[in-house]
């Protein structure tokens, strides 16, 4: 048989040799000349000129769709870290800032910071810190477990500033009432006015409260009452001062203090609500106004609980204050004189302040006058909560 060879295109023929090396090299250019021409044939084995081959070392991974193939893994979004809040602790005989520091696993120069500006003598970065002087009666804000750093700036009071996982209490919008969802906490309005909130709770103690409300309107003072329920509509003091209430609404709004003064912290959301409920169907057809949007916690004691309890059964601010003149405690319990209620009153007032006052207060009738002449001469006026706030 004849044998027949192919010799490259410009290339030399090939020895005739059966077994020469010429003739091998020339099969082997011919075998890798099929392969190359079969390898372009097939798709899928093209791959991009400087596109790199499969990894050797690299797992085998199955085709798409394979039931072998590894699934891709799932997105687990992360739990969110609970975000820290004040808790309102009332000051009892015998305590002192390092006792209730200890008691919240906290310090008292951190106390001493949450606190500066309802209570002046506890600013570390004035000249009268006196660290050594609470009194009974005051309202401390404190984050159990938690210790102020310079960096973080934490304050019961609102601010300008977008709250963060270090700054928990939110910052109510001026003129417009939040949505549902926790109440706002407000300790005091904007800064920089004219404006200061005189405002009244009543309950327990109603004597002299008649006399404070017709002093209020004698003299065309604006301010807010936060009746409880039950005294004010089962006593006949607390019938006349809402009477009061419904015929001057130029002057005074109503807000809500609960039905029986019980300490929300230690109620369940649906009895926050019925609290609240309760003394508004009770309030509404005296007055003929809501309560809503105010709400004040008795004791003056709030959780994160409470303010999500209060806000979603429809009461968008909880008030608090920056002046607490403890007028409620008899000055043969250590209470303020007429005097000393004035005189707290006019060193602390400023441009937004939150007075915290008591129709049944001992002597708020006689700190009054010297009040509201003190006040106007550092041109400052008492105006409505819906006023300074709005809502």
């Amino acid at each position: 048989m004849t044998e027949r060879r192919i010799a490259p295109t410009g290339a030399p023929a090939a020895s005739t040799r059966p077994d020469g090396p010429p003739r091998v090299a020339g099969l082997l250019a011919v075998v890798l000349a099929i392969l190359v021409g079969v390898t372009a044939c097939l798709p899928g084995l093209n791959l991009p000129t400087g596109s790199p081959g499969p990894d050797p070392s690299a797992s085998p991974s199955a085709a798409p769709g394979s039931p072998s193939a590894s699934p891709l893994p799932s997105f687990v979004r992360p739990t969110p870290t609970p975000r820290p809040t004040f808790l309102a602790y009332l000051v009892r005989t015998g305590d002192t800032l390092t006792s209730i520091a200890r008691q919240y696993e906290t310090t008292a120069r951190s106390i001493a910071f949450w606190n500066r500006e309802a209570y002046p003598s506890l600013d570390p970065e004035s000249e009268a810190y006196d660290p050594n002087r609470i009194d009974v009666g005051w309202t401390l804000m404190v984050i159990p477990g938690t210790v102020y750093e310079p960096a973080d700036v934490p304050s019961p009071t609102p601010g300008p500033a977008t709250p963060s996982p270090t700054t928990p209490v939110v910052t109510p919008p001026p003129t417009v009432s939040p949505s549902a969802g926790p109440s706002a906490v407000i300790s005091h309005g904007p800064r920089g006015t004219t404006h200061v909130a005189l405002t009244f709770d009543m309950g327990g103690r109603l004597d002299p409260a008649v006399q404070i409300m017709d002093w209020l309107i004698a003299n065309r003072v604006k301010a807010t009452i936060f009746p409880t329920g039950k005294s004010g509509t089962t006593t006949d003091i607390g019938l006349a001062v809402l009477a009061r209430v419904r015929d001057h609404p130029d002057l005074f709004d109503l807000a809500n203090h609960s039905w029986d003064h019980p300490n929300f912290s230690e109620l369940t959301a649906a009895q926050m609500a019925g609290q609240l409920q309760r003394t508004e169907d009770a309030l509404v057809p005296i007055v003929g106004r809501t309560t809503k949007p105010w709400f004040r916690p008795p004791y003056g004691a709030w959780t994160f609980e409470v303010r999500d309890g209060v806000g979603r059964a429809g009461w968008a601010y909880t008030v608090m204050w920056d002046i607490d003149t403890i007028d409620w405690r008899p000055t043969s319990e250590g209470g303020p004189t007429a005097t000393d209620i004035e005189a707290k009153v006019l060193s602390r007032a400023q441009g937004g302040s939150i007075v915290l006052m008591h129709l049944g207060g001992w002597h708020t009738l006689d700190a009054l006058p010297g009040i509201l002449a003190g006040l106007r001469t550092r041109g400052l006026e008492p105006v409505r909560l819906s006023e300074m706030i709005g809502g």
